[in-house]
């Protein structure tokens, strides 16, 4: 979330009240258990090159071969990434694919969102489902403290989201039975915000016959406070409307001014949202709220 964002909404509840504004503040990531850590794929050598056995009166530089295979899988992706970023996309996607395949995680993320986005390929749902689902199957385990447990926690949501909507024209049906086991996992092993937020938001759902707001609370908690700010709102708005938990309306105005501050552009129901509480809040609430707001910027900067 940015400071300032936080700040200015601190001035306006305060210039409401005739308050003062405070300071900044620095955003947290609670920490989680960690696991044993499983080892990144080891490296290969690059292979030699004979020149013969005659001995040459004087040294002569050996030019480099032109398609020579980087030393190790993770060269192979760093060199990969630096072609895409130079517009060298057919010499990237070799480099990344070939680390993909020896099992570098940081590859078969890249590669997966490539394809879910259409970024340098052309979308391919299926394809993008094939690499995170090989990401989690070789990862799923790493401790949540390894270098690439951000990589396998998302791939774990992105896995999420397709089982919840299905592939069209694939054999991926949409299951939310399993959906909510990829949310949850993430969820709990490696405490990804983003997946707390997606299975708060599935034990909303009134459709699946687990509507639980209690539990969805829990989960959006814990994602409201790592800076979610779609969880942000959604907590903030059934706090503030008491639905399905007890009504407390200072602490879900507090909630959604600091997602109204930490949403992105294209996220106008946010704002809506926070716009709609502010003006049925009462002065007492809201004064209430900006002493939330005071705290939370406090312990940040403690």
């Amino acid at each position: 979330m940015r400071t300032s964002n936080v700040v200015m909404s601190i001035g306006l509840l305060g210039l409401a009240l005739g308050l003062s504004p405070a300071a900044s503040f620095d955003g947290t990531r609670t920490p989680e258990s960690a696991a044993v850590a499983v080892p990144l794929p080891g490296a290969h050598a690059a292979p030699g090159t004979d020149i013969g056995r005659a001995t040459p009166l004087a040294a002569v530089p050996v030019a480099p071969l032109g398609n020579a295979r980087p030393a190790t899988p993770f060269d192979a992706y760093r060199s990969g990434s630096q072609a895409l970023r130079q517009g060298r996309t057919t010499e990237g996607l070799n480099e990344i694919e070939y680390a993909a395949e020896q099992g570098v995680p940081a590859a078969l993320w890249k590669l997966g969102r490539m394809y879910a986005d259409g970024d340098e390929v052309e979308k391919n749902a299926l394809r993008a489902f094939d690499y995170f689902s090989r990401l989690t199957k070789t990862h799923g385990d790493d401790a949540p403290t390894s270098p690439q447990a951000a990589f396998v926690a998302k791939a774990f949501v992105a896995l999420g989201q397709y089982y919840l909507e299905g592939i069209p024209n694939s054999p991926i049906s949409a299951d939310p039975v399993r959906a909510r086991e990829m949310y949850w996992y993430a969820a709990s092993y490696f405490a990804d915000p983003d997946a707390q937020y997606h299975l708060g938001r599935l034990y909303l759902d009134r459709s699946n016959g687990t509507r639980d707001p209690r539990q969805a609370a829990k989960w959006l908690g814990l994602a409201a406070r790592k800076g979610q700010a779609q969880a942000q709102a959604v907590l903030g708005a059934m706090l503030f409307r008491g639905d399905g938990v007890t009504r407390q309306a200072a602490l879900g105005l507090f909630w959604l001014t600091l997602a109204k501050d930490g949403a992105e552009p294209p996220e106008t129901w946010i704002s809506e949202s926070y716009a709609s509480a502010f003006g049925q809040a009462t002065d007492d609430e809201r004064a209430m709220a900006y002493n939330y707001l005071e705290g939370w910027l406090r312990g940040r900067r403690e």
